[in-house]
């Protein structure tokens, strides 16, 4: 979270676990945390308490904020419902990732005895078979995968769109042009032409394209949010 040591205020005395083991304390801090989606949300400051150990989940939220927001929970439906000033506001969990994470955190403590949980991951699988496409002859890791089943002349496309559109892949952490988003993202908030929204099932991330003449360009796909504004009258541009 980037947070500065400055940021914590001090504490001194550790955690103890139900079998003696002590967790060290960083600090506290004091943090607005936002629940639910846009207008059936809450906006609460949370006080943390920072520890120095390893662990799946990146936050706990402990009873006095869960009756703070007078949330009711199920742990059946990994549900919590509490509530807003439109109506009543809800968070889901996912049951696959509490697994994961319940059984993350047991590899953690070898001294721990683990259940044996029957019910396995869930992968899912392609509906067909793949093709691997290299993109670079140059570099043959550069490559991904098309359905096989797909047209000769509709695969042949693709291919070549593929190919001419390399440098929007990122191979490695080198690729991502962090700086480069951050600023055309701050540029867009400085001139008020974007702004924060919650409505996070309309949106689709930006994309990072550069110019001929070496600068960046953000690109933004439109398509979720027309589909959710049927009935606008005045639909924004589609940019391919």
């Amino acid at each position: 979270m980037r947070l500065r040591r400055d940021q914590l205020q001090p504490v001194n005395s550790p955690l103890v676990g139900f079998r003696g083991m002590k967790v060290q304390r960083v600090g506290t801090i004091t943090l607005p945390v936002v629940v639910g989606a846009y207008p059936q949300q809450i906006t609460k400051e949370v006080n943390f308490l920072v520890v120095d150990c390893s662990s799946s989940y990146n936050a706990i939220i402990g009873k006095p904020t869960l009756n703070c927001w007078k949330a009711v929970t199920s742990t059946y439906y990994l549900s919590v419902k509490f509530p807003t000033e439109h109506r009543v506001g809800q968070v889901q969990g996912d049951q696959l990732a509490a697994i994961e994470c319940y059984l993350a955190m047991l590899a953690m403590d070898e001294h721990v005895q683990t259940m044996s949980i029957d019910k396995r991951r869930i992968t899912a699988e392609p509906t067909e078979a793949l093709e691997d496409v290299p993109l670079d002859e140059s570099n043959l890791e550069k490559s991904t995968r098309i359905g096989a089943s797909m047209e000769k002349e509709t695969k042949y496309t693709l291919v070549q769109l593929l190919k001419k559109s390399l440098d929007v892949f990122t191979w490695s952490h080198e690729d991502m042009p962090d700086n480069a988003i951050k600023e055309e993202v701050q540029k867009l908030i400085t001139g008020e032409f974007i702004r924060e929204v919650y409505y996070s099932d309309w949106l689709a991330n930006v994309v990072m394209v550069k110019k001929a003449n070496g600068k960046w360009w953000m690109c933004v796909d439109f398509t979720d949010l027309n589909k959710a504004c049927p009935k606008d009258s005045y639909p924004l541009p589609r940019i391919d």
